[in-house]
């Protein structure tokens, strides 16, 4: 009995089809997969979002606002006063702990010259003002470096307020950025509880993308 060929190739005709599917379902699972790791691989070595916590970088930074940091350039070519950083502070920063033997600064003294030893895990973003080697004093919330004040048109005004003066100079050790909010008079920062080591720093803030009215490079 002699095989029917239009059956045959009907036959063929299926499993080739169903085949096709197979292989592009696979492939539309392989891409899903190499988009989802590089996607993470961005997020994780390259480039990382970041939403701002508090007002203590307005009004450079608003609360909620969203920003991009790079994770990668700041550790190549190093960081550079005037960068916003996103960073981790030393572990009791949010009590502004200063040093390895703890204390409390006293405004209208000298700021914070050192951190505790230990890191914490949580993220703070700052301005830096100074870096390893510099010297350092605090007029009115003004960051004066090395005798010369910093150009500081994006901060909000401090006003009278007692923690805007350290007019002691203090000289930042060696590998050591110290940070400070564009919000003078209501940051949390290095004054408190001292300059980070470099190791400490996540990368630098570079542009902002939510919300649409505030996109842009900082």
């Amino acid at each position: 009995m002699k095989a029917n060929p239009a059956a045959a190739k009907t036959a063929g005709g299926k499993g080739e089809k169903e085949k096709s599917r197979t292989n592009s379902l696979i492939e539309l699972v392989v891409i899903v997969l190499v988009a989802v790791g590089l996607a993470l691989g961005i997020q994780a070595w390259i480039v990382k979002p970041y939403k701002i916590p508090s007002g203590s970088m307005e009004p450079t930074l608003k609360i909620g606002q969203r920003v991009l940091v790079d994770r990668i350039g700041m550790h190549l070519g190093g960081p550079k006063v005037g960068e916003i950083a996103v960073f981790h502070p030393p572990r009791d920063a949010e009590q502004q702990v200063c040093g390895p033997l703890p204390h409390m600064v006293t405004p209208g003294g000298a700021a914070c010259d050192s951190p505790e030893p230990q890191e914490s895990s949580t993220n703070f973003i700052k301005r830096i003002v100074a870096g390893p080697g510099d010297t350092l004093y605090i007029k009115e919330g003004h960051a004066y470096r090395n005798g010369k004040r910093e150009s500081d048109s994006y901060i909000a005004p401090c006003g009278g307020d007692s923690e805007c003066n350290f007019p002691v100079p203090i000289k930042i050790p060696a590998g050591h950025w110290f940070m400070m909010g564009d919000n003078r008079g209501e940051s949390d920062d290095s004054r408190f509880w001292g300059p980070v080591p470099t190791s400490w720093i996540i990368g630098q803030a570079f542009a902002t993308y939510w919300p649409p009215d505030r996109i842009g490079i900082l």
